[in-house]
């Protein structure tokens, strides 16, 4: 008998996962794929995976980082989305970060060569036909009008959106190097085993207030149709930061802990602005933390202020687009199945995850939920000690207030991961201190993670070679 497809809406970073992880299991897919038949706010391209913002997937240490724990446990269940990173990663000091076009390129052909992936382009306008049967929504932050309207038709919510911005580009070559360094924050290695691998523009006091100034009284850009939507607290316009407090940035994303100036290591600057690199050719920086919402002619005018930027040429400017969440914890289950109408499953940055890694992170798992319903089975989620697990509870049912406007998009931390107590003594007896502990607690979080994702994944393959009832 010929297995009925599950059909996965959204080619972004959790439907890419989502439709590879159902083919790997032996199951056929539609993934459905709007663009270029429908263009986006944010996209440029018609690739699938395509990152609209950062290159960065952040750190790739899994015993001293969340998100790095869950590049741990995404590799180890044949994550499409990490392959592709890992093959395409550019320097980035502890951070695993790509070159965006080589990314997209290898996922998009990796799929469209999986016998069992269909790749349909086309938009679904309003709610998927009712003889789909099994389908993953993963249409993510730029979710388009007609099926976010039909979603809240189901739902009962009052609004799925709030905003989210886009952080500037610069071409290499105009970056004064007389003046910026390469330097990663604390000389720290990165995958690739680079320690220089962000370029560092430093500005003193004086140079530090006049940038703040001129950043707070430029013209931004201003949506009046969505003036009641949230900013997406992760992904903050720099501007929007700097009205928090003249100190913000400098706690923020200029802060200058862990860098020495190697034109002038005497001089300790006020505040730096980082570029990291945004292709494999080192051609492209991107500006670390300068997501912003200034109208274009501000950016160059006020951006070229900073030193060793003065003449950049700017491969491309910011902006502000709409993003889109469910109210995950009220109106979804354990298995990612909207509970008004348990035939879709979400995935991605539209369950309400913040994060490129977090979103492919709930695309994987929808895809093995979808693929085990579809063969008869019932795939629990991985233990709550697993990043993936401690992920998915969360937006599921581990916030503590799903009442409306308290549920918001959140990174994977070790807060959602149950805890360990420290260790009081090192390997060798003596006694730990404080900094020393919690690097020796979040190893041995990780260590548990990845060993009950083990475990998990043993009896997960056993039982598939076992009947179905």
């Amino acid at each position: 008998m010929t297995t009925k497809p599950v059909h996965v809406i959204g080619g972004g970073l959790a439907g890419s996962e989502a439709a590879w992880q159902i083919a790997k299991a032996g199951v056929p897919v539609t993934l459905h794929e709007m663009r270029p038949v429908r263009a986006t706010d944010a996209h440029q391209t018609d690739r699938l995976a395509e990152l609209v913002c950062s290159n960065s997937f952040r750190a790739d240490d899994w015993s001293g980082n969340a998100v790095g724990l869950l590049h741990a446990e995404m590799r180890r269940l044949d994550s499409l989305i990490l392959a592709c990173a890992d093959a395409h990663q550019v320097p980035a000091g502890g951070a695993l970060a790509v070159d965006r076009d080589g990314f997209a390129e290898a996922v998009t052909a990796r799929l469209e060569a999986h016998p069992l992936v269909t790749i349909a382009r086309e938009e679904v306008a309003g709610l998927p036909p009712a003889e789909w049967d099994n389908v993953v929504v993963a249409t993510g932050p730029l979710t388009s009008p007609a099926l976010a309207e039909a979603i809240l038709g189901l739902t009962g919510e009052d609004h799925l959106s709030f905003f989210d911005a886009i952080a500037p580009i610069v071409n290499f070559d105009s970056i004064d190097m007389d003046v910026a360094w390469r330097q990663s924050r604390y000389d720290k290695e990165g995958p690739g085993g680079e320690a220089a691998a962000y370029i560092n523009c430093p500005m003193d006091k004086d140079q530090y207030e006049a940038f703040l100034d001129a950043l707070l009284a430029g013209p931004k850009s201003e949506f009046k149709a969505w003036e009641h939507v949230p900013y997406f607290d992760g992904c903050l316009p720099i501007e929007v930061m700097a009205e928090r407090g003249r100190e913000t940035l400098r706690h923020g994303p200029m802060k200058p802990v862990g860098l020495t100036n190697a034109h002038k290591p005497e001089e300790k600057a006020y505040a730096v602005v980082q570029l990291r690199q945004d292709n494999a050719l080192g051609t492209l920086w991107n500006m670390v933390g300068f997501q912003t919402k200034l109208k274009h002619g501000a950016q160059t005018e006020i951006f070229r202020m900073i030193p060793g930027l003065e003449k950049a040429v700017f491969a491309r400017l910011g902006g502000l687009h709409r993003n889109t969440f469910l109210n995950s914890p009220r109106l979804l289950d354990a298995q990612l199945r909207l509970k008004a109408a348990p035939s879709l499953r979400f995935a991605g940055q539209v369950t309400g995850v913040e994060g490129y890694v977090e979103s492919a992170a709930v695309g994987l798992l929808a895809g093995r939920f979808a693929a085990a319903e579809r063969i008869g089975r019932m795939l629990a989620a991985p233990p709550a000690t697993t990043a993936l697990g401690a992920l998915i509870g969360h937006i599921t049912g581990g916030h503590l207030d799903a009442g409306r406007g308290s549920f918001q998009p959140m990174n994977i931390n070790y807060g959602l991961l149950p805890p360990l107590a420290p260790p009081k003594r090192g390997d060798d007896g003596r006694r730990l201190g404080a900094k020393e502990k919690t690097r020796a607690k979040k190893r041995l979080v990780g260590e548990r993670a990845l060993a009950d994702l083990d475990a998990w994944r043993a009896e997960v393959e056993a039982a598939v070679l076992e009947p179905a009832e």
